[in-house]
């Protein structure tokens, strides 16, 4: 210790600097090279054979050492730098505040792998329930993690400071959080991470799920930590916070299966033919296309003072569909009618009564139909 000392004392400060900094280049190099060397390693284990998770795993540990190595590297380098002893200190903590930094977004990266690889195993579809769930709960999870790996980072890199140590602790601790933010806003906040967690558990809405909510009809597109973003049928995006879905009603049409009931309402004359329509029914939900064979059928469901109430019952595979073979068996049923029974269209029926003649006997009674 003595020797080195001496040694450093000894040597001018521009020698002194350049010796650190080769040093400082050198432990770099080494990082970089070590990486290389894991990188080449990484690109061998990889095979045709390899799982997807095994794939993902290298991957993420291959990338984990381009920034994270280098700070090791020049951590340790740091006592053997021939610099002051306060730039060694202030340099030490540099390095330690990047080096918090860097697993700090390690962290963030890690998840975002975990969804990844998740929705490379199970991809979003309309009627796949497995995959809607699971891509729902990491996606939930994520944004919670991330921000939970964000708070936490930075208390850590605040502790480091003496003079803010406290703000660090504060922050690092819940209660210290919530102190921090205060106020409605921190309710608000702290209200929606709960509803996400709830969310992400117990699942009311998925991604892909066709809601209605607030009257508008649309698919879940995206859940963050704080809001949902609901995809409407004309491409608008309608924007609720996440406590919307816990403590108001809506309509979920996909909670358990993506395949749907349609109905569609005929008013006609009471001489409408109901097995005739039933049957042409039948024969435009086969010619559709978009029907799915499972159910179907026509009743007269209710009785007014001039028309026939007719429901027409019709499953679809999905949302979309369910919507179009409505449309098309509405058109479709009021053609038939037009084209084969004119006659059972709606109609309004008058009776017109005439008295004539000075002893008040009727003349007659006439009836108009319009």
């Amino acid at each position: 210790m003595v020797l080195a000392w001496s040694w450093n004392a000894s040597l001018p400060d521009f020698r002194r600097t350049v010796i650190s900094l080769a040093i400082a280049a050198g432990a770099v190099l080494v990082a970089v090279l070590v990486q290389r060397v894991i990188v080449s390693i990484g690109r061998r284990a990889i095979t045709r054979k390899s799982t997807p998770l095994f794939l993902t795993l290298v991957t993420y540990g291959v990338e984990s050492t381009q920034l994270v190595l280098p700070l090791l590297a020049l951590l340790l380098a740091v006592p053997w730098l021939r610099f002051e002893a306060p730039l060694l200190a202030a340099l030490t903590h540099a390095i330690g505040l990047a080096l918090i930094a860097a697993l700090g977004w390690r962290g963030i990266k890690m998840v975002s792998t975990i969804e990844g690889y998740v929705g490379q195993q199970h991809p979003l579809s309309g009627d796949n329930l497995l995959s809607r769930r699971l891509s729902t709960q990491v996606q939930v999870l994520r944004h919670i993690a991330t921000f939970v790996i964000v708070v936490v980072t930075i208390s850590i890199m605040l502790m480091t400071f003496p003079q803010i140590r406290h703000l660090g602790e504060s922050l690092f601790a819940s209660a210290g959080l919530a102190a921090i933010i205060g106020g409605l806003a921190a309710r608000s906040t702290l209200s929606n991470l709960m509803a996400g967690v709830q969310i992400a558990l117990t699942q009311p809405i998925r991604l892909e799920d066709v809601v209605i909510v607030e009257g508008e009809w649309g698919w879940v597109e995206e859940i963050t930590t704080t809001y949902v973003v609901v995809r409407v049928w004309d491409l608008r995006r309608l924007v609720l916070p996440l406590s919307y879905f816990i403590e108001k009603p809506f309509q979920n049409w996909t909670r358990h299966t993506a395949d749907l009931l349609g109905t569609v309402f005929v008013y006609a004359d009471y001489t409408v033919p109901v097995s005739e329509v039933r049957e042409e029914l039948h024969r435009v939900l086969k010619s559709s296309g978009m029907w799915d064979g499972k159910v179907w059928g026509l009743q007269v469901t209710n009785l007014s003072e001039r028309t026939v109430e007719l429901r027409a019952l019709m499953s679809a595979p999905g949302s979309s569909q369910a919507w179009d073979l409505r449309c098309y068996v509405r058109e479709k049923l009021v053609e038939f009618l037009q084209q084969n029974y004119p006659q059972s269209l709606p109609r309004a029926r008058a009776e017109v009564t005439g008295q004539g003649g000075s002893n008040g006997q009727d003349d007659g009674a006439a009836s108009a139909t319009a």
